[in-house]
């Protein structure tokens, strides 16, 4: 293990279904065969362990990088991580930019539509995101929807929905999309993992739905990206050495 690099601490949001944590874990099990020796560990904001503090106080001094598995902004990444930095005593910490909204996470979303059997241009298509009472975070959800239509490239529409504390919901999306006569309609699951949000998602009446985005490999390197601007804004930050003057 390279101790030269800051560790990549990546902080997911918690679940209580195994399999959310174990698609957590797994994920990270790519960023590392992508990054061989660097130290890459996960921890959660919630409902599943090493909760963040924890993971923090495991750190034992050694420099980090922490990396939200957050796909937007919002509440988390602006509150609850840098008040979780600073209780910790950490707050010099950098953190990471959330992972979305990044072309990388669109050709992941574009590659699971396909998997699940939507062709090109079939039709309409609903990206189903868990949902914020930040208004922020829904934004980042319909920079996303935008990346995606322009990823699939097929002239269809990308309508962003939210799973929680938004309008519309997956379900409504897609019923007012069959109710304007289309018969078509895909999912699109903007999650991480499989879960009760994940669950929900595929209970909307469309004809194709997404898997979760998992392991993904355009995911694993949007993870290594984002560790490596967040150590680049570090070392920008840092003031240049004062000139000695000569003797």
């Amino acid at each position: 293990m390279d101790t030269r690099r800051p560790v990549l601490l990546a902080v997911a949001h918690g679940t209580r279904s195994a399999a959310g944590v174990a698609a957590a874990h797994a994920l990270l099990s790519r960023v590392r065969a992508l990054r061989p020796g660097l130290d890459v560990r996960c921890c959660f904001l919630d409902l599943a362990r090493p909760v963040l503090s924890e993971a923090l106080t495991a750190l034992d001094g050694r420099a980090a990088v922490l990396v939200p598995l957050l796909l937007g902004g919002g509440y988390h990444l602006r509150v609850d991580l840098p008040q979780a930095l600073a209780a910790a005593g950490l707050a010099h910490l950098p953190l990471a930019r959330a992972l979305g909204p990044h072309p990388l996470l669109a050709t992941a979303l574009a590659d699971r539509l396909a998997a699940a059997g939507r062709p090109a241009g079939a039709g309409p298509v609903v990206l189903a995101a868990a949902g914020s009472s930040d208004p922020a975070a829904n934004a980042d959800t319909a920079r996303t929807a935008a990346l995606l239509a322009d990823r699939l490239g097929d002239g269809q529409p990308v309508v962003a929905a939210y799973l929680s504390a938004a309008r519309p919901t997956p379900r409504q999306a897609v019923a007012a999309l069959h109710a304007a006569g289309h018969r078509r309609v895909a999912v699109a699951t903007h999650l991480l993992a499989p879960g009760f949000f994940a669950d929900r998602a595929a209970a909307t009446g469309a004809r194709w739905t997404s898997a979760p985005l998992g392991t993904h490999d355009a995911l694993a390197r949007l993870v290594a990206l984002r560790y490596d601007e967040a150590r680049a804004d570090v070392r920008r930050a840092r003031p240049a050495p004062t000139p000695v003057p000569a003797a």
